[in-house]
């Protein structure tokens, strides 16, 4: 395909009209750029505290083949590599800086030779991530003492608390008080705590809200000196049934392949890996200030 035939815009209602039955035909696979675009849609192009993202899609006698979102870094949907290729030569000649590219691990791949190819800027492998998709619930047994409860505007404090240190966990640079609460991924996002028979919060899993008939659970967390007893086990069921009641066809999360313990358990829980993702940062090609 040729780079004309990559259409680029900061309309997100135009985007979604032209490619949002291609991004609900896989809601799994398509999770983040549908999550991603419902929000742009709800809360404005501001949604991320950046300049106007732009939307691309791959189409070609009115067919969508692709799409991609460029909000802070670069967020793919699968492609070749003739047209991660092509996409690569189309951003480098309008001048966009990409600080780095979201996608399935061959398609980021392919983007990161592109790119480099391109720019001269070199790719650096940050994050290695699987994607899984619910197949049959399995909830676990024994369940551990406690219940499930909705987070609600009382616990905000709790949730914070436990949402630093997640962040904190997965090396994320973050800030997460009451000041900049608006401006996180995790604002617009259904929390819910597994707490013991007390009342104490031990553990929290948060859910999107449903697009395409797809759900994401994100994040799981419990505090480290609470591990190994069920509970994150116990909040992820509950999360994943209530989307499940509420109509989803589709619940889905990620998780670090490196941590085998979290990838047991999801699997335990009926979670079915189904692609591989791949982050790549890019070196910048500018001579430093000296």
């Amino acid at each position: 395909m040729r780079p004309d035939d990559w259409h680029l815009t900061e309309d997100v209602d135009d985007f979604l009209a032209r490619a949002g039955e291609f991004l609900r035909s896989r809601p799994a696979l398509h999770t983040t750029p549908l999550t991603t675009i419902e929000r742009l849609r709800t809360r404005g192009t501001d949604a991320f505290g950046t300049p106007a993202p732009v939307l691309g899609r791959l189409e070609r006698a009115g067919k969508v083949h692709a799409t991609f979102c460029l909000i802070r870094g670069l967020s793919l949907t699968h492609l070749a590599p003739e047209h991660a290729d092509t996409l690569a030569a189309h951003l480098a000649t309008l001048g966009h800086s990409l600080p780095f590219v979201s996608a399935d691990h061959g398609t980021a791949t392919a983007f990161a030779e592109a790119w480099q190819r391109r720019t001269g800027a070199t790719p650096t492998l940050r994050d290695r991530i699987r994607l899984y998709r619910l197949g049959a619930l399995a909830p676990p047994t024994p369940v551990p003492e406690g219940r499930a409860r909705l987070v609600g505007e009382r616990d905000r404090e709790q949730l914070m608390l436990f949402l630093r240190e997640f962040t904190t966990d997965v090396r994320e640079a973050v800030t997460i008080d009451a000041a900049s609460w608006a401006g996180t991924r995790f604002a617009d996002k259904h929390f819910t705590f597994w707490e013991t028979p007390d009342g104490t919060p031990v553990s929290v899993a948060g859910a999107t809200s449903m697009v395409g008939g797809m759900v994401r659970v994100d994040p799981v967390y419990t505090p480290a000196h609470l591990r190994g007893r069920g509970y994150a086990g116990a909040v992820t069921a509950a999360v994943s049934q209530a989307a499940l009641t509420a109509g989803a066809t589709d619940v889905v999360l990620y998780a670090d392949p490196a941590n085998p313990t979290s990838n047991a358990l999801y699997q335990r829980l009926g979670y079915l890996p189904i692609a591989e993702w791949a982050v790549y940062d890019f070196a910048s090609t500018e001579p430093e200030a000296g």
